[in-house]
């Protein structure tokens, strides 16, 4: 079977420094990937790569059967690929039912909204698939809430229902539970999970809450240095000694303990 997202010998460099260097792996469809790593891991850099936002150095990256290594982001997204930010991208002063109306006309202007202003927001099509998004998040009671008055974790519902408007087959998400509450977290997660299951997109998150990975991946990519230094199911990869010391830091605070 061919992967939905495959990448071989991915590099990136800025003059002198390397921030990602022989990332190769395949992603099957539908897999739930959490990427985890310290701050300047690579994991980030990773994420750019292949949605389009940096161009890689060296390496091939192939959706399906296309290779879209060094294309566009806009033409990345329409092919399939979508992603939120960690932190939302999103109009403050619009409601939750116009952002979604915003995102869906985007997602289905092939031109591009921003070059043809009079694209219509709210045709039959794009309220419905609005409305089917709100519903499908659970933020249905937040409808007509201006955004810049939700709570952190509605705003970051609605951020990941746009991003997943234009029917993408493969998202990422930075930091889904960034500021997010300890009693909120794990709800938020299954909401997400259950909404991007139903519509079958394949996942990759960057996440540094390793009880989250460990709930919600079905493998884990742990960033090192610019490179994967484990690669496997959450509970082999969170296992790992080079993980435990470098990026978990369960080995290290294991030891103290003893100390």
């Amino acid at each position: 079977m061919t992967p939905i997202l495959s990448v071989a010998g991915l590099e990136k460099t800025f003059g002198s420094v390397v921030a990602a260097r022989d990332i190769t792996i395949d992603v099957p469809a539908e897999q739930t990937v959490g990427i985890i790593g310290a701050n300047g891991a690579g994991k980030t850099t990773f994420v750019n790569m292949v949605t389009g936002h940096l161009r890689p150095s060296k390496g091939t990256i192939r959706f399906g059967d296309k290779d879209i290594t060094g294309m566009a982001s806009r033409d990345i997204t329409r092919l399939g690929i979508s992603r939120s930010f960690q932190v939302a991208q999103i109009f403050p002063s619009l409601t939750v039912f116009e952002n979604m109306c915003v995102a869906a006309a985007i997602a289905r202007d092939a031109d591009g909204i921003l070059r043809r202003a009079f694209t219509p927001l709210r045709s039959g099509q794009t309220v419905a698939e609005a409305e089917a998004a709100i519903e499908l998040f659970q933020i249905g009671s937040y409808r007509e809430a201006r955004v810049a008055t939700l709570p952190q974790g509605i705003r970051k519902l609605l951020d990941i229902a746009m991003a997943v408007a234009g029917w993408p087959r493969i998202l990422l998400l930075d930091e889904p539970t960034s500021g997010i509450s300890i009693e909120e977290k794990f709800g938020l997660m299954d909401v997400v999970m259950s909404a991007l299951k139903s519509r079958r997109v394949t996942i990759l998150f960057v996440e540094h809450d390793m009880e989250i990975i460990g709930r919600y991946a079905d493998r884990v990519l742990a960033f090192y240095d610019g490179t994967i230094i484990a690669d496997g199911p959450p509970a082999e990869a969170l296992a790992n000694e080079r993980v435990q010391t470098l990026i978990s830091g369960t080995k290290l605070r294991t030891e103290a303990a003893h100390a």
